[in-house]
């Protein structure tokens, strides 16, 4: 490896003759003869970032660096840093192999290697290692033997304390093995006391116990993970100081008997008896409280004879007063920030005093040993601080580091691609700051720190990042209750990962094919839509939404009713691509195309965005929240009013909610940015629309409702629903106080002198009120028919633009704007502006072609004055029946749509009710059934759903009412729901459902809430897939669909000022023996790779199952791990919070407890068995 040229002088001392120096030694054992002599070679018995930092000590210093790694760390970092490296433990255990002396020994003996270092943990404190060392004839970078032994030995360590005179905490004389023993010292001097590992340090095995009731299994706890973190079970026992600063001194010795103190460090800042934060100097402490504490130190270390690097731990409490706790006869995860503080390589200083070099040769003289500013060590862990800091194992897809000046990194497995196993500790990188003082220290962290980008497994830096923060912290007021009384620090800032999210969704359409259910086998277009241009920084001009914002809903009605020109209210970005796209279009196109339209329609009426299918559709489908959709055109759409669809008491789903529920709704609609709500109710029924409408009005809502049309008020033989049904209807909406009047034909069956008939009565009857005019194109006589609206009265009619008009969607806009220029009804639109509007759909409609009406619909067809099928529901029905298989009878389906509605009673036909007549009409096709059979076989037959329900009554009374025998025949003795269906409902707790939500889901708002309380199944669904695959509503519509193509480079925006620059490279061909399939790409230049479930290929390998989040019942693995205990069986009852298993990870125990009381149904889990974070355990029922 590189010799720094600077070494070279030292390369020649080295190499050259040994010499021997003679001193006059006392009492405490140090040799009185000192031979210098060279190492050549050093092992490291160890792993990770402390092998290799003794590595680059050793490279430093011209030695050669040995490694040695076990069967699982094969592809860890360090043996690829050292000069050599040798594998040690075939066939053990993880932990073992490192713990196994001969096999060491054999190593060094082998390879010509001088030395060994022991780094922290495994063998750097059992005396048996260094005697083993030594006998073997190499030498120990350490103390010696008996010293290691003394120090380790907590009893022997506190006989030598009180020996020199250092105070002490009061203990138990030895080491206790049984909890009997535990029990006895407990009750003898009372709680609360603490358990150490014997044989040990690091937090491993420590617990603090405070309830008598909690001694024996602490103690079994403790002892099992000190046993399988240094081989030895055996606890000591102290009493526990209370609000104590946790204050450790750093020493190095020489053969000669010569010690010196580096100053101290403070690291009070602890979890579970962890250091998680360290300090030097340690901030805050008197200068006579430290002069005290390091020549304390200082006595032990020489009272003991003490050589080569070692620490004292003490503990201060607020009164001034310090106990040792301990000695540390190695070198410490900290010891980095003493030598940032001092500038004294203490690694290298270990290795020079074993060659037997004395402190003063080394000019290591306590004079000449002086701290420069602040050091903070930040331990960054592969642990979740959200989830109880549970250890996470995994690939690192992502690692970047957060570096410059005063930053100092000390890892091992930090880059991306490594794996952090579960064996071993969860430390990824030591990060150290320097600097002049403790808060530009903490600033330089905290910087470094937000620089890190780590992806694929969670880490502490979230909750590093709040102590950094914390106002004590900065001021160096801390004890070891710092964690536990800043609850404060556990609330953290998500972190969005959108990134490497989105790539693995790319990866999963990749591999298991489009994430959202395509209709048909066309593909999306290869085209990139040109969106026309607009002035760059101009504001759009004024709209109608100006009146409704500063003089309210009723003055906004006055000035549409006075305006003399017919206005319009565009559909296409719902109803439109409703009718003809599935529903399928994207907040990202539509996004897209927002600010032309609020620059060049700023005469619209209104813009019909939000409501109706495309609530739950955004949510179940496109995977992307409908408030989001909303408050985003807002911000692009700030001058035209919004109008959605309101189901009346059904809200936006398709069934009855509490009525607390849809005045939430509508008042979290209107603080969202939406303005003008169309009420309807899908039987016309009252009591469902005025409760709509009062939802509506409360919330400062404009309150249009709207009279759905069916049937043909210019036919006299149609008595059902003639011109005096719709004019009633018209008077008791006008009485409920609505500010704008309706006509709701859904299916397009308004015929023009219908149209002349029903709009006049209405106007002659409502001379103020404005009336709007909704209808399909499905005939074609759309057009024809708002025209004829409009010459009676009407003051809105309905359109969309061009590309998106026609058959099952509204009438064209082009068409009406030309048909009416240059008359008193002229719309003031541009033509021109259509045109290119249209023009942008035109190209945008080729990227949904899996859901292309014209895939089965070629053009209208008039057929619908027979079927009377909405327009809404028309391709919608036409998908169904394809995927049900009755595509080729799909005129059987239109046939038996007309049956089927006679049979519910001719009734008024929209969502929810429009679903029921299509649910009865396939189910009729299906079965083979007239409707005279239906009616004959009804009390056999199994109904879907729909029918039934609504035969009950849950969406309301039909007018003329129920039709019979059938609702008999069909019911039976069911229930039935007399009255408003929604009436009897109690009301929704939203506190409550936010609280469960919040129990499966992060950062849950209140739109999620509203969600949730319309669609519970589909809201929870979508809220998983947002938490792993991001903000998917980003990509392109054909990325989005049917991913990219192999080598197609392409761009995320993100938000502004952020776009990644996205490149897909390749699939794996090979699976990993888990079923995954490595998908590379490159993002912003760097080669990323995500591994994804084949889920085809995986069903001919075992998997282990994994549990379920959204359903309790079954517990999965809080972390990976192995399984040690299983306190259950099959057919056990359990109650809440009861020990189910118990875990070992990263030399740390963890009880699963019971989510909820139950029976024990399954097991899917037996001892020993190796699990993966979520793996299944068991099923409680």
């Amino acid at each position: 490896m590189f010799i720094p040229v600077a070494q070279r002088a030292f390369k020649t001392l080295r190499h050259a003759q040994p010499r021997v120096r003679l001193y006059f030694i006392n009492k405490n054992g140090y040799s009185s003869q000192v031979e210098y002599k060279p190492i050549r070679s050093v092992l490291v018995a160890n792993r990770g970032e402390i092998a290799i930092r003794v590595f680059r000590a050793c490279t430093e210093l011209g030695i050669k660096s040995v490694a040695v790694y076990s069967e699982q760390d094969k592809m860890h970092m360090h043996r690829q840093k050292a000069d050599e490296s040798y594998m040690v433990g075939k066939g053990l255990p993880p932990v073992e192999a490192y713990l196994n002396i001969p096999e060491i020994i054999r190593v060094c003996k082998e390879n010509d290697v001088d030395a060994v270092h022991p780094g922290y943990g495994f063998l750097s404190e059992r005396s048996d290692f260094a005697q083993a060392v030594i006998d073997a004839g190499l030498r120990f970078i350490g103390p010696s033997p008996k010293v290691v032994q003394n120090m380790g030995d907590k009893v022997a360590a506190r006989v030598a304390a009180i020996e020199a005179g250092v105070p002490i905490v009061p203990g138990t004389d030895g080491p206790v093995t049984t909890k009997e023993e535990a029990l006895d010292f407990c009750k003898k001097h009372g709680l609360p006391v603490i358990f150490k590992a014997a044989y040990g340090g690091g937090g491993r095995g420590m617990r603090v116990v405070r309830k008598m009731e909690e001694v024996e299994e602490s103690f079994q706890r403790a002892s099992s993970e000190a046993k399988a973190a240094f081989g030895n079970g055996a606890m000591f026992i102290e009493k526990f100081i209370e609000r104590p600063r946790h204050i450790e001194v750093q020493l190095l010795g020489d053969k000669a008997g010569n010690v010196v103190h580096l100053y101290e460090r403070d690291c009070s800042v602890q979890r579970r008896h962890q250091k998680v934060v360290e300090i030097a100097p340690a901030p805050r402490l008197p200068a006579e409280i430290r002069d005290k504490m390091t020549e304390a130190a200082v006595r032990l270390a020489r009272h003991v004879g003490y050589e080569n690097a070692g620490t004292v731990e003490f503990l201060a409490d607020e009164s001034g007063n310090f106990y040792f706790i301990e000695v540390n006869a190695r070198l410490q995860v900290e010891h980095t920030v003493t030598e940032e503080i001092t500038g004294i390589d203490l690694v290298q200083s270990q290795i020079r005093i074993a060659e037997g070099m004395t402190l003063p040769e080394l000019g290591y003289t306590q004079d000449k040993i002086q701290p420069r500013g602040y050091a903070i060590q930040c331990r960054v862990t592969t642990e979740d601080p959200a989830n109880d800091f549970q250890p996470n194992t995994g690939r690192l897809e992502v690692f970047r580091s957060g570096e410059g000046m005063g930053i100092r990194l000390d890892s091992a497995s930090a880059y991306a691609g490594a794996i952090i196993s579960p064996y071993y500790d969860s430390l990824l990188v030591k990060v150290i700051s320097h600097a002049s003082d403790l808060q530009s220290s903490a600033s330089k962290m905290n910087r470094a720190l937000r620089e890190f980008r780590i992806r694929g497994v969670k880490t502490n830096i979230p909750f590093l990042l709040n102590v950094l923060e914390n106002q004590k912290f900065l001021h160096g007021v801390l004890d070891t209750y710092f964690i536990d009384e800043h609850p404060q620090l556990f609330k953290f800032r998500p972190t969005q990962n959108r990134a490497q999210k989105l790539l693995n969704y790319l990866g999963e359409v990749l591999v298991n094919g489009p994430q959202t259910p395509l209709a048909t086998g066309l593909k999306p277009a290869e085209v990139n839509p040109h969106v026309p241009t607009i002035p760059l920084v101009t504001e759009p001009p004024q709209g109608l939404r100006d009146i409704i914002v500063r003089q309210g809903p009723e003055a906004f009605a006055k000035e549409v009713r006075g305006r003399k020109n017919l206005m319009l209210m565009d559909t296409t970005f719902r109803d439109a691509h409703q009718s003809l796209l599935a529903t399928r279009v994207r907040s990202h196109d539509l996004l897209k195309i927002s600010p032309y339209v609020a620059h060049k329609f700023n005469n619209l009426y209104s813009l019909e965005n939000w409501g109706g299918a495309t609530f739950d559709v955004a949510l179940r489908f496109l995977h992307e929240c409908p408030w989001e959709r909303l408050e985003e055109m807002r911000k692009r759409i700030p001058n035209i009013p919004f109008q959605m669809l309101l189901r009346g008491a059904n809200a936006v789903g398709y069934t009855s909610y509490p009525d607390n529920v849809v005045y939430k709704f509508c008042e979290l609609a209107v603080q969202t940015g939406m303005d003008i709500f169309r009420v309807f109710d899908s039987l016309n029924y009252l009591p469902n629309l005025i409760l709509g409408m009062e939802a509506a009005g409360k919330a400062g809502g404009v309150v249009e409702a709207a009279i759905s049309y069916t049937g043909d008020v210019s036919d006299p033989k149609r008595t059902k629903y003639d011109l005096k049904y719709y004019t009633n209807l018209a008077d008791e909406l006008v009485k409920a106080g609505t500010h704008v009047l309706c006509i709701k034909d859904m299916a397009g069956l308004l015929k023009p002198e219908a149209a002349r008939l029903l709009i006049t009565a209405i106007r002659d009857k409502h001379p103020d009120v404005p009336i709007h005019i909704h209808t399909h194109d499905t005939s074609g006589a759309g057009v024809a028919s708002m025209l004829a609206c409009a010459q009676a009265g009407a003051d809105i009619v309905d359109v969309a633009v061009d590309s998106m008009s026609g058959m099952t969607s509204q009438p064209s806009m082009g068409a009406v704007v030309a048909s009416l220029q240059g008359t008193p009804l002229d719309t003031n639109l541009d033509l021109r502006d259509v045109s290119e509007y249209s023009a942008f759909w035109e190209q945008t409609r080729t990227l949904y072609a899996p859901f292309e009406c014209t895939t089965t619909m070629r053009s209208g067809n008039a057929d619908v004055y027979l079927n009377e099928i909405p327009g809404g529901q028309y391709t919608n029905l036409q998908f169904q029946a394809f995927s049900l298989g009755l595509g080729d009878f799909f005129e059987d389906v239109k046939k038996a749509y007309r049956e089927a509605n006679l049979l519910l009673g001719d009734i008024i036909k929209v969502t929810p009710s429009s679903k029921v007549v299509g649910d009865l009409a396939q189910f009729m096709v299906q079965n083979n059934l007239t409707a005279d059979q239906v009616l004959e076989k009804a009390e056999e037959l199994s109904f879907p759903k729909s029918v039934v329900e609504y035969l009950q009554g849950s969406i309301g009374i039909p007018h003329g009412g129920f039709p019979e025998p059938l609702r008999s025949r069909v019911l039976k003795d069911m229930p039935r729901i007399e009255g408003r269906p929604g009436e009897e409902l109690e009301p929704l707790d939203f506190a409550k459902l936010k609280e469960d939500l919040k129990e499966s889901h992060a950062n849950i708002s209140d739109r999620d809430v509203m969600s949730a309380a319309l669609y519970p199944q589909v809201t929870n669904d979508y809220l998983h897939f947002r938490e792993k695959f991001g903000p998917v509503d980003k990509l392109d519509t054909r990325i989005f669909l049917t991913g990219p193509k192999v080598g197609e480079e392409f761009e995320v925006s993100l938000e502004k000022g952020k776009t990644l620059s996205l490149k897909a490279m390749a699939m794996a061909a090979d699976l990993k023996p888990n079923g995954d399939r490595e998908v590379f790409f490159e993002m912003n230049g760097q080669l990323r790779t995500v591994h994804i479930l084949d889920k085809e290929a995986v069903k001919e390998i075992h998997v282990h199952p994994k549990a379920n989040k959204s359903v309790k019942s079954e517990v999965g693995a809080p972390m990976p791990g192995t399984v040690i205990d299983i306190r259950v069986n099959v057919g056990d009852k359990v109650e809440k919070g009861q020990p189910l298993v118990v875990l070992s990870a990263m030399k740390m125990e963890m009880v699963v407890q019971a989510p909820q009381a139950g029976v024990v149904k399954k097991l899917e889990i037996n001892n020993g068995m190796k699990l993966e974070g979520d793996d299944l355990i068991m099923i409680i029922e």
